[in-house]
């Protein structure tokens, strides 16, 4: 297979901009250094210009070399489906070079393709639900600490001296709502909801 249809991605976030170990890894693949396509943003989606430009030259007699499989983007149901382009109507073959199982050059039959879909689609299943149980853990770490009496959000303003009094006049009928409330520099909707708070501890 000529240098042609070699091809490497590599992608930084903004916030490592260290491409250096990508590159090297692609180099040592014998992807020309031409034919590194290379974006520099986050992972979120794939509006991306040199990875849509890449895809452009993408064939059945070309190879792709990526470092790892996050470089493709950290979305796992949009990683699934660059994947299947990539592999189903590019034709184009992949190398991960982290992954040496993500490799569908290896067996052009059935069972190399099975394998490589397995592979990636267990990948997919480990990181959703690393994330699902990071939104778990933090839930239930709010939860222990809010139990434990902590607080989250603004501490609550302290009650001015005159609020009593203008509670009164307001619950008499000598003054506004609105009024009430701007005496406290509060808004109607704060002042109201103290009042009723007041009310019910009174």
């Amino acid at each position: 297979m000529g240098d042609i249809n070699i091809y490497g991605y590599m992608r930084v976030s903004s916030k490592e901009q260290n491409e250096d170990r990508q590159k090297i890894a692609l180099t040592e693949m014998g992807v020309p250094g031409n034919h590194i396509y290379m974006d520099k943003q986050s992972g979120k989606d794939f509006e991306r210009t040199q990875y849509k430009r890449l895809l452009r030259k993408l064939n059945e007699n070309s190879v792709l070399y990526i470092k790892s499989i996050d470089r493709l983007g950290r979305n796992y149901g949009e990683l699934n489906e660059q994947w299947r382009i990539i592999t189903k109507e590019k034709k184009a073959d992949i190398v991960v070079i982290d992954m040496p199982l993500l490799d569908t050059r290896r067996e052009k039959n059935l069972l190399g393709t099975f394998i490589s879909d397995v592979v990636l689609a267990l990948l997919s299943y480990v990181a959703e639900n690393e994330r699902t149980n990071i939104k778990q853990r933090q839930a239930e770490g709010i939860a222990a600490a809010k139990a434990r009496g902590v607080k989250f959000g603004r501490p609550p303003l302290p009650i001015p001296e005159n609020f009593y009094q203008m509670h009164k006049d307001w619950r008499a009928g000598k003054i506004t709502i609105e009024e009430a409330a701007k005496a406290c520099n509060m808004c109607p909707k704060t002042f109201y909801s103290k009042a009723v708070k007041y009310e019910k501890s009174s």
